[in-house]
């Protein structure tokens, strides 16, 4: 999967938490959102808008975000209730960046079948 291909199916499948997705979907979608990010930082700065694209575009990506890390954490067999250890400061983000970074499953799993 590309990233085109990651960002359409991210975007697709927006509110779905039941299936999984691939790690390529869920880190070619984490670099799109840091990458757009970027740019509307340096556009806000120049616009002198005090950060209103940024915040919109974090708005409404928010729950696209939460869905693919979901369905991340289904792909390896875990709960999605597992991206709440990034609430716990330093060793729960490390746990949960091992966790996003894992392959997964490589046949069906309690989730659904393998993502393409």
């Amino acid at each position: 999967m590309n990233l085109p291909q990651a960002v359409n199916s991210v975007f697709s499948n927006y509110a779905t938490f039941s299936t999984r997705a691939s790690r390529s979907e869920y880190w070619y979608f984490t670099l799109f959102v840091v990458l757009a990010e970027i740019v509307l930082q340096v556009l806000d700065q120049g616009l002198n808008s005090g950060g209103v694209l940024q915040g919109l575009f974090a708005l409404g990506t928010f729950v696209p975000q939460f869905a693919v890390a979901v369905r991340r954490m289904h792909d390896i067999g875990r709960r999605g209730r597992w991206i709440l250890l990034g609430f716990l400061p330093v060793i729960g983000w490390i746990w949960l960046l091992i966790l996003l970074c894992k392959p997964g499953d490589a046949g069906p799993n309690l989730y659904g079948p393998p993502p393409p």
